[in-house]
């Protein structure tokens, strides 16, 4: 019998920071019929407290306690048959204390069985940390209210599950945007590791079982005897919950660290100075996962300084882990500097000119990590073909939770979608169905290793990665780790009722949002494939589409005035296309059987190319830029419809961000807009692009104290112009007549805010405040600030249902702060149901 505990309304509770993340347990009202099914004892088949079983046994009793207010006892030394008990531990612990068990399938490693029925609960695993995986999914059902009568055995699909945090020796975390560290601090292992216990927590309820925790662009100082020994302290934390400790390499580091003369791979004193180092590091952790190395890219040291091959790399490491039962994960995020000028020129192609020559050159504990496209984290790319070329080598693919690339958490963006379009692409290799999750996996090609890795840079900040909605990606992967067939919007609901509770009105909105967010960046970040255009150069956050070409990254669009997109065919580009099995390399070869959504990626066509939809490129642009903005402004209607069902510091946290993002993706929408109607000088035959009836530039103000400034790039500020306070001691004063009809209008101010100041503004209608504002968003978003007014900085603030006359005096009065010059773009006097 199934009974669901949906309310339509529970009541808010206390304020919550979000550090339970999905752990939260809230309470839930509990009729007869519930207690019933709720167990009355408990038996944790592992007296030894540091055991996952033991672990279970702790989580069940406080879950049990949290959600429903039952207070249980554990026992550890006997087990009991009566009903109403919940019994956990492994197959072999069951079969010695409890006797025979019947009707279970077969348990591969890390695999579970839950049966709740007859009033009797069992989670049995094949080994302890899988007993604790089994737990969690059984509190993650009773904190949603489900009492299912379920009997079931899950097995991973990959023995890899790993996540890596690129956090730095300093507790700085490239590319983290939820605070510092929670591992480094000025050089070494923090001294409390309570947040390291709680991240432990999160990772376990989703079947994470390694942590990799520093940065990939590594620092060698990790390998002093205190830091090694300040890794077996945080190893010791996460052991309980059944997951493993691993480190990132310098590959420098025998002569960087060590004071060798070389770190030739083949060195035989570089040899020993590895086995070495790796031996104490066992001596303190002796179930260490084992080594991340990237090597030989964006100037990261690699066996090619000596001519040696990266497989040569890989497997000096192997070697040193070998005994020990380690894991290599040799990322292939390898590529060189290029010049543009050469039409045959293409990063994308790297992975597989450097690593395909190599398969099969790798020892059995090496595998090979990639990215799941062939560049780096785009908000789209197809699959990387070097999933196809790896036939004798373990792989991994690797993910990205930290949205390096697509918004940084201050920006919904619900990831799975993305991620499953991955997934389930068949590469066709030797014409035979070759899934990528088959193929990273280790099924296709009958691989041992193989699985899984995301980045995911959580910190301290309370809701571990600046944003409490970001989190459901964290939730998401590792469910995808563990079965990748996992469906993408009832994993988000599982999140959903976990972490906000059971209402329908709450489930049903950030659904939708959440489901809409992916579509909705890709349409005002850069579509058609031709990646996301944000500034590469710089902060990787807002728009910069120049940026992508003129450089030596290789991340390049080649527009011009009349075409855009990479030519990545074999008859007239790169060749990239040709990396893919023939089935696959066909219809990437021919332009009408390329899919829309990936013409730019393999095409170097005219704005005016016509789309299977019907539309020209350039028309596409616009019109997807204007409807992915439209969809954000949406988010924030849609939030603040769930303030009275959110507690409050939970929905300000978020309306604040769903605030900017509607702001920002204005922003972007009119930068890129603006760019390539600039570019291409082809109107919009929705005539929005360039015509804002609405709108008062700041420049076309009159001035006191504010100067004019062409912002730089031109596209991100309302006719390349911004306003700046003519000295950072100097009160500037924008005034403005109303030319508008008088009526009740929302008004919008783009500005910039800028790190390292925060100045101050006020709005006055005849003479009265209608509204005021800080330039203080590096305190609570958490995206990279910026220092310049560009489109990072660049943002807005919207005061609502203000009445106006025609022929009223608008004033805008900025006090800058620092560096901030109080800078200004343009207001808007928008009618009701009127985006800018």
């Amino acid at each position: 019998m199934r009974v669901l505990l949906f309310l339509a309304s529970l009541g808010l509770v206390a304020a919550e920071n979000g550090l339970d993340g999905w752990l939260r347990y809230a309470p839930l009202p509990c009729s007869q019929q519930c207690k019933s099914k709720l167990p009355a004892n408990i038996v944790a088949l592992n007296a030894t407290e540091t055991s996952p079983v033991y672990v279970a046994g702790t989580e069940l009793q406080q879950g049990l306690e949290s959600i429903y207010g039952t207070k249980t006892g554990v026992s550890h030394d006997k087990c009991k048959s009566s009903s109403s008990s919940v019994v956990v531990g492994t197959l072999e612990q069951y079969r010695k204390t409890c006797g025979a068990v019947k009707d279970i399938p077969d348990l591969e490693e890390d695999g579970f069985w839950i049966d709740t029925r007859n009033n009797r609960i069992r989670i049995l695993g094949s080994n302890e940390k899988s007993v604790l995986y089994g737990t969690f999914e059984y509190l993650s059902m009773l904190a949603q209210g489900n009492f299912s009568e379920v009997a079931y055995a899950t097995n991973p699909v990959a023995p890899i599950r790993w996540v890596n945090q690129w956090d730095n020796m300093d507790g700085s975390i490239e590319r983290g945007y939820g605070g510092p560290s929670i591992f480094f601090k000025n050089g070494a292992i923090v001294d409390d590791l309570t947040r390291v216990k709680q991240y432990a927590r999160l990772l376990a309820s989703v079947r994470v079982n390694a942590v990799v925790i520093n940065n990939v662009n590594a620092n060698a100082t990790l390998l002093t005897p205190t830091n090694i020994k300040g890794l077996a302290r945080v190893a010791d934390v996460f052991r309980p919950y059944g997951i493993q400790v691993g480190v990132s390499l310098n590959f420098a580091s025998p002569q960087t660290f060590g004071g060798l003369d070389t770190y030739d791979p083949l060195d035989a004193s570089v040899i020993n100075w590895w086995s070495n180092i790796t031996d104490q590091i066992y001596d303190e952790v002796p179930d260490m996962a084992g080594y991340l190395i990237k090597a030989s890219s964006e100037g990261q040291p690699g066996p090619e300084t000596y001519n040696r091959t990266l497989a040569d790399g890989a497997n000096l490491f192997a070697h040193a882990l070998e005994p020990h039962g380690g894991i290599v994960m040799f990322r292939a995020f390898v590529y060189n500097q290029l010049n543009e000028s050469n039409w045959d020129a293409d990063r994308a192609n790297a992975a597989v000119n450097f690593f395909k020559e190599l398969d099969g050159k790798f020892e059995e504990n090496v595998v090979v990590q990639i990215k799941y496209g062939p560049i780096d984290f785009q908000v789209r790319e197809p699959a990387s073909p070097l999933f196809a070329n790896l036939l004798n080598t373990s792989t991994a693919i690797e993910l990205q939770v930290t949205q390096e690339y697509l918004g940084q958490q201050s920006h919904l963006l619900y990831l799975p979608p993305l991620w499953k379009g991955i997934f389930d692409f068949d590469l066709r290799v030797d014409e035979k169905p070759s899934l990528v999750r088959d193929v990273y996996s280790g099924k296709r090609f009958n691989r041992k290793l193989g699985g899984s890795t995301a980045v995911v840079n959580v910190g301290t900040n309370t809701t571990w990665l600046g944003s409490h909605l970001a989190m459901s990606n964290l939730y998401a992967y590792g469910r995808l780790a563990w079965d990748p067939t996992d469906d993408s919007e009832g994993m988000l609901q599982d999140w959903i009722r976990l972490t906000f509770g059971l209402d329908k009105t709450v489930l049903n909105a950030i659904t939708k949002m959440s489901m809409e967010s992916w579509p909705a960046y890709e349409n005002y970040s850069g579509n058609l494939g031709i990646q996301t255009l944000t500034d590469i150069l710089y902060t990787h956050f807002g728009p910069n589409p120049a940026s992508q070409d003129n450089n030596g990254w290789g991340q390049w669009t080649r527009a011009d005035h009349t075409s855009i997109g990479m030519d990545r065919t074999v008859s007239n580009g790169t060749g990239f296309s040709g990396q893919y099995p023939s089935e696959v390399a066909s219809v990437y070869e021919n332009i009408e059987t390329t899919p829309d959504n990936l013409l730019l990626w393999f095409h170097h066509v005219d704005y005016t190319h016509r789309l299977h939809s019907g539309k020209t490129v350039i028309q596409h642009f616009y019109d997807a830029h204007y409807d992915g903005a439209d969809t954000a402004q949406t988010f924030l209607t849609q939030w603040e419809s769930l303030k009275s069902k959110i507690d409050k510091e939970r929905y300000e946290h978020v309306l604040r961000r769903f605030e900017y993002q509607a702001g920002h993706s204005i922003v972007w929408r009119d930068a890129i807009v603006d760019f390539y109607h600039n570019l291409s000088g082809i109107a919009d035959t929705s005539k929005r692009v360039d015509h804002h009836p609405w709108r008062i530039e700041a420049e076309s103000m009159y001035l006191d104290g504010y100067e004019t400034y062409t912002v730089s790039p031109f596209e991100t500020a309302s006719g390349a112009i911004a306003i700046v306070t003519s000295s950072n001691d100097t009160v500037g004063t924008a005034t403005t007549k109303i030319k508008f009809p008088s009526g009740t209008y929302d008004l919008a101010v783009n500005y910039y805010d800028l790190y390292g100041g925060q100045s101050q503004w006020k709005v006055y209608l005849n003479n009265k405040k209608v509204g005021e504002w800080i330039g203080n968003a590096e305190d609570y978003l958490s995206h990279t600030p910026s220092i310049y007014l560009d489109g990072h900085s660049a943002t807005r603030i919207n005061f609502r249902d203000i009445k106006v006359k025609k022929g009223d005096t608008l004033k805008i009065v900025g006090t800058p702060d620092g560096v901030e010059p109080a800078p200004l773009d343009y207001i808007s006097l928008l009618p009701k149901g009127i985006v800018d």
